[in-house]
């Protein structure tokens, strides 16, 4: 649905005085039956190939060393975990996510969830261009969602690699060697380390899919603040599949009219002058999510049978309560697992958030396309 709003948009900066910005439909059956399902079929099999479980049993009963019995889960794992990635989803087929070694078994697995999840969203800036006729425009998007994708990654790393300093005075060893790997390893596989975490986490929430490998509520409080300004960003390095490039072309209208008003002359964009019917539209866009992920924080830390929900009291507990209602605005999934969030008031509140981010986003960009399309 994403890809098919964004390309609503783009016909609606390409095509001069007409009506239309294409059929919705077609454009969802396309998107699904010529992109998503031959990717993911493809994927799913090396994912099987690399170790990732994929039947259909339920439980299957062992017998340990100790003399009890196990339940080991079985499930349809790998294509789940394909789907989830590639349309940047989230969730997990088990409720550790993609810590469990049942869904990222190893390195390999690692990197190619890494991999499906930024894919469409980067290569839709390449489909902009060609689509607009001007692939440097194409490409001045990529690098722009490229560079806060890498910064974020680098913040992200370098202080989850050098860990915690408070710990070094009680003598924890946060050192890499032959039997660790070093770093703030708190919430962290031993198979993935602070590295392969920090470059995960940076990209789910970069993009819309809320999958992890580890528990971002454990990250140091500077990594933890990298991961929030991902998502506080909107989500736009590189975004959700169609939804990061329709957002960073919002941010794009909001800058050349800016630009425009600075140098004294009609803001244009592709040839498209921008004026305050689109301005309104854009402004919506930007002020829905902020509206509902700080409106209802603030509610949430003010009221003391919401705010007693947070695990840790003090700003970290608000921490929590803010990336939970930043994660569902932003369509992300991702969470600090110190909320517990099964109250009435979070499960409407952060149901709101949800479709606020999901869909009410998605209007006035159709109404952005629908105004330039007659121009």
């Amino acid at each position: 649905v994403g890809i098919s709003v964004v390309v609503a948009l783009i016909r609606g900066l390409v095509r001069r005085r007409q009506t239309t910005i294409g059929n919705f439909w077609v454009d969802l059956t396309r998107t699904t039956v010529r992109v998503l399902l031959p990717i993911a079929f493809v994927a799913a099999i090396v994912l099987v190939a690399l170790g990732t479980i994929q039947n259909l049993h339920g439980f299957t009963s062992a017998h340990t060393v100790t003399g009890t019995i196990q339940k080991i889960p079985g499930g349809p794992v790998a294509s789940q975990e394909v789907i989830k990635e590639l349309g940047t989803n989230g969730g997990g087929f088990f409720n550790a996510n993609a810590a469990h070694p049942f869904e990222n078994p190893n390195g390999l697995t690692d990197f190619l969830q890494i991999y499906l999840i930024l894919l469409i969203p980067f290569a839709l800036t390449y489909t902009f261009g060609k689509l607009v006729r001007d692939q440097k425009q194409g490409w001045v998007v990529f690098v722009a969602m490229a560079v806060l994708w890498i910064g974020a990654v680098g913040v992200t790393t370098g202080f989850e690699v050098a860990g915690n300093p408070q710990l070094n005075s009680r003598g924890v060893t946060q050192q890499a060697t032959a039997q660790q790997p070093g770093g703030n390893m708190e919430g962290k596989e031993s198979r993935f380390g602070p590295a392969a975490s920090s470059l995960y986490a940076s990209s789910t929430t970069s993009t819309s899919t809320g999958a992890v490998n580890s528990s971002h509520d454990s990250y140091t409080p500077v990594g933890g603040a990298a991961l929030l300004g991902n998502m506080m960003l909107g989500e736009v390095s590189p975004g959700g599949t169609g939804s990061g490039l329709y957002g960073m072309l919002v941010f794009v209208l909001l800058a050349v009219f800016i630009a425009g008003l600075m140098v004294g002359r009609t803001p244009e964009y592709l040839g498209k002058k921008i004026q305050s019917s689109e301005m309104k539209l854009v402004v919506l866009y930007i002020l829905f999510v902020p509206l509902v992920a700080l409106g209802f924080t603030a509610a949430s830390a003010l009221t003391k049978s919401a705010s007693s929900q947070a695990l840790n009291p003090g700003a970290h507990g608000f921490t929590e309560i803010l990336y939970g209602y930043v994660s569902s605005a932003n369509n992300n999934g991702s969470a600090f697992g110190g909320l517990t969030a099964t109250s009435n008031w979070y499960t409407t509140t952060l149901g709101l958030s949800m479709l606020v981010g999901r869909f009410l986003l998605m209007v006035p960009v159709l109404g952005i396309a629908g105004s330039l399309v007659r121009k």
